[in-house]
């Protein structure tokens, strides 16, 4: 909004030839106390009609204010807005700030009643004989068309605009017309208010409280005399005054008329006179410029990504804020709203510190590659990371961090180390695509696994394969969404060919044991499961149905994937990502925000289950640096082909995380590379992420008591035990017929000597009874009996005589 009109003179001349208008119009009978003299008789009383029929409806609208975002304690984050301005009340204004107001612009505000008719014939009078400009207004009139323009403005009436700052007399007669019914229903405390909030001092400050802050870093109560008058006098003419952009000779020079005149009226004595003339304003300038958007934030990343929740039109509970994107910008933008989010400072904080002790900003990690280098500056040697911490019974979001720095120039757009994007969020929120998340899928073939009725303590096929030995599946073995050619699967360890007890396939990721897994449900049952479990790619879709998913092969976001997992924590119920606690008016009223209620999705029983599988991850498994000592904690690692991301999400009763650690600028794999100090051979989920969710736990968890998961039952862990048939002395195929029959899968698992014919089944591990859906292990007869050796004969020692003893008989 731009200042008072620059060409004063003009305004001036017309103010003298409106004093003989007034006259001739015979205003005197309007009340506006201006002397009719020579105003009589039937000119008169055309003047007042005239006046009457002038529009006097005068209204105001609220004005634009900037919002404030802050976080779960308070501290404010950002102050998105359209114009930097922050009403206040009167008492919140020091009283010498505004005295000094009306010194300047009206000093007879308080006698008058809107118009000042001394004021105009002192004006006109100074302008004609060539002394200095004067202003005519009144601090009224000035309100009068300070709103006037505002309310155009916010109705994006340009026109109407320009015509409420337009010089011409017939502008001028309406807003005294204004003025005068203006006094009438509002007081001068509440007119003055009014002014020190709609006025504009330069440098884009709207208002006396921003201004106050924005020149001085203090608030409008707290300013003192020389502040006070250097403000007071940027009114007038703010484009050529503002300090900051203009220099501060011209508003010092401006500052001390505004004292003059204060010292002129006996507002200040002579001592406080000269001794605030004394100071040079360069010395008391501070500046502090608002948080006017999410680049200015100090946590730019989740300020942005709160803008675009509050911006989500698809998200109904909002829909207080406006059923559009552009009425929700207008509210949040001008409506003065507190919006407080679900931000921990002091998790933030931790969980920032403990993510870049171990993936530093900036780092230069990955070996020098010239194929590489010579995109974004070299950035492609940088190895990211990022977190997102929540509350699962809730879906709150309590910490959001990553290793990079936000640009805020255009130099820094392609900066080392910057970066606009999220790596936390999906692209809906200024996110990213994701990342694929490796093993962290398996948790979904678990869930699917248990719901069929396979058991904590059962055991699941797998095929044999080392780092270097692929184990394949042919197209017929894939089933649905399978490929047209072999699926190769390597371990990270020589294991499998057998049923492998269902813990220690999770708690060691062995990745045969879950594609065989995933062929064993179906691929489009396990989708179908990560789907129900909220679990979407990064653009939004759902992951792709192929067999390989369950190795992670979609890409998903931090924030995603831990919501996701949250379930689990939450005994079955998916409560979604939110990072808003309340919303509330500038006068403190809450604005409504609707709640999606949690939503179970999977069984309680299926997900304690899971909870008690993933547990040994932590204990015993690829997880055991995320160990939070005795607190009981639950979670998966994940690592893709060459160790391009790697990741480690887990949970406890109260809270759930996701770390990824990854190079998303290319897609070299972290293989010989070092970080903070510590060099890394190929870089596992279980070897920086794993430690830096551990810290993030802990720091999180400081001020929550130990609580355990919920107690399994029977039927998860051991599932319901049938007898397993005999099957000795049958074929394979006949075993596994009769098997399947009883709902039982056979896989041939090794073989042994027997006297049985090679090839037939001599005995199954289990045997007796278990849980139908179990693996049932077949070993096969090689055909060679077992050697017995010979039985071993004993010599019969001589019997040597007896001795009778005397007086006995033989």
């Amino acid at each position: 909004m731009p200042g008072r009109a620059a060409n004063l003179g003009n305004v001036v001349s017309l103010l003298g030839a409106f004093v003989a208008t007034a006259l001739v119009m015979g205003l005197l009978a309007a009340g506006l106390l201006i002397p009719a003299v020579g105003a009589t008789g039937s000119v008169a009383t055309a003047g007042v009609k005239a006046f009457d029929d002038l529009p006097s409806e005068f209204s105001t609208s609220p004005l634009s204010q900037q919002s404030r975002i802050v976080d779960a304690r308070g501290r404010v984050l950002a102050t998105p807005q359209e114009e930097n301005r922050v009403i206040v009340r009167l008492d919140q204004v020091a009283p010498i700030m505004r005295k000094a107001q009306v010194a300047i612009e009206d000093s007879r505000f308080y006698e008058h009643g809107g118009v000042d008719p001394r004021g105009i014939t002192r004006a006109a009078v100074s302008n004609f004989q060539g002394h200095d400009v004067q202003g005519a207004s009144t601090l009224t009139q000035q309100y009068v068309k300070l709103t006037l323009q505002e309310n155009a403005l916010r109705n994006n009436d340009k026109e109407a605009a320009d015509a409420a700052v337009r010089v011409s007399a017939a502008r001028k007669i309406q807003e005294i017309k204004y003025a005068v019914t203006l006094e009438k229903e509002m007081t001068k405390d509440q007119i003055l208010a009014g002014y020190l909030n709609l006025a504009y001092y330069g440098d884009l400050a709207y208002g006396i409280q921003a201004a106050a802050e924005h020149y001085f870093s203090v608030p409008a109560s707290k300013l003192n005399l020389p502040q006070a008058a250097t403000l007071a006098g940027l009114v007038q003419n703010p484009s050529r005054t503002d300090p900051f952009n203009n220099g501060p000779e011209r508003a010092q020079a401006r500052r001390n008329v505004v004292l003059d005149r204060m010292h002129e009226l006996g507002i200040i004595n002579d001592k406080d006179w000269k001794a605030a003339k004394a100071i040079p304003l360069a010395k008391m300038l501070k500046k502090k410029d608002p948080l006017s958007n999410c680049a200015a934030s100090s946590e730019p990343y989740f300020c942005n990504y709160v803008m675009a929740y509050l911006k989500d039109t698809s998200n109904h509970n909002l829909d207080a804020l406006g059923k559009t994107v552009p009425e929700r910008v207008k509210n949040i933008t001008q409506g003065g709203l507190t919006i407080q989010t679900t931000l921990d400072p002091t998790v933030q904080k931790a969980a920032l510190a403990d993510l870049t002790a171990r993936v530093p900003k900036g780092n230069k990690a990955m070996p020098k590659d010239k194929q590489y280098d010579k995109t974004k500056a070299g950035i492609s040697r940088m190895v990211g990371a990022a977190a997102t911490l929540l509350e699962p019974s809730t879906g709150r979001i309590i910490a959001m961090v990553q290793n990079s720095s936000y640009p805020t120039t255009s130099k820094q757009q392609t900066a080392y180390g910057y970066t606009q994007v999220n790596w936390n969020v999906d692209t809906k929120y200024g996110g990213t695509s994701g990342f694929q998340f490796g093993s962290t899928a398996k948790m979904y073939a678990i869930v699917r696994a248990l719901q069929t009725g396979i058991s904590v303590n059962g055991t699941i096929p797998s095929k044999f394969a080392t780092p270097h030995q692929a184990a394949s599946y042919s197209p017929k073995e894939q089933g649905a969404c399978g490929s047209l050619v072999d699926w190769n699967v390597r371990n990270d360890y020589a294991v499998g060919g057998k049923p492998i007890p269902f813990r220690k396939a999770t708690a060691d990721s062995i990745n045969t044991a879950f594609a065989s897994l995933m062929l064993k449900l179906g691929t489009p049952k396990v989708r179908d499961t990560m789907t129900k479990m909220h679990l979407l790619q990064g653009d939004g879709s759902k992951i792709g149905c192929n067999p390989s998913s369950v190795l992670g092969t979609g890409d998903v976001t931090p924030m995603t994937l831990a919501s996701s997992y949250a379930i689990l924590a939450n005994e079955g119920k998916y409560c979604p990502p939110n990072p808003i606690l309340s919303i509330t008016t500038p006068d403190k009223k809450p604005v409504k925000i609707g709640t999606t209620p949690c939503q179970q999705v999977i069984d309680p029983d299926v997900a304690k289950g899971a909870t008690e599988l993933l547990k040994g991850v932590i204990k015993s498994g690829t997880g055991t640096k995320a160990s939070l000592g005795s607190r009981p904690a639950a979670g998966k690692t994940g690592t893709t082909d060459n160790h391009i991301e790697s990741w480690f999400v887990g949970y406890t009763a109260q809270r759930a995380a996701a770390v990824w650690v990854g190079t998303p600028w290319s897609q070299r794999g972290m293989n010989g590379i070092t970080l903070a100090g510590q060099w890394y051979k190929g870089v596992f989920g279980g070897d920086i992420a794993a430690p830096i969710w551990k810290g993030i736990l802990q720091a999180a968890s400081t001020d929550l008591p130990d609580r355990d998961f919920g107690e399994t039952s029977n039927k998860i862990l051991n599932g319901d035990k049938v007898a397993i048939p005999y099957v000795s002395g049958m074929s394979v195929a006949q075993a596994t017929s009769v098997l399947q029959a009883a709902g039982f899968s056979a896989q041939v698992a090794g073989s042994t000597s027997s006297g049985l014919s090679p090839g037939l089944v001599v005995y199954t591990n289990p045997s007796g009874t278990a849980t139908k859906g179990t693996t049932i292990g077949l070993y096969l007869s090689s055909g060679q009996a077992q050697q017995q050796p010979p039985p071993t004969t004993k010599s019969t020692p001589t019997p040597k005589p007896t001795k009778t003893k005397p007086g006995k008989k033989g």
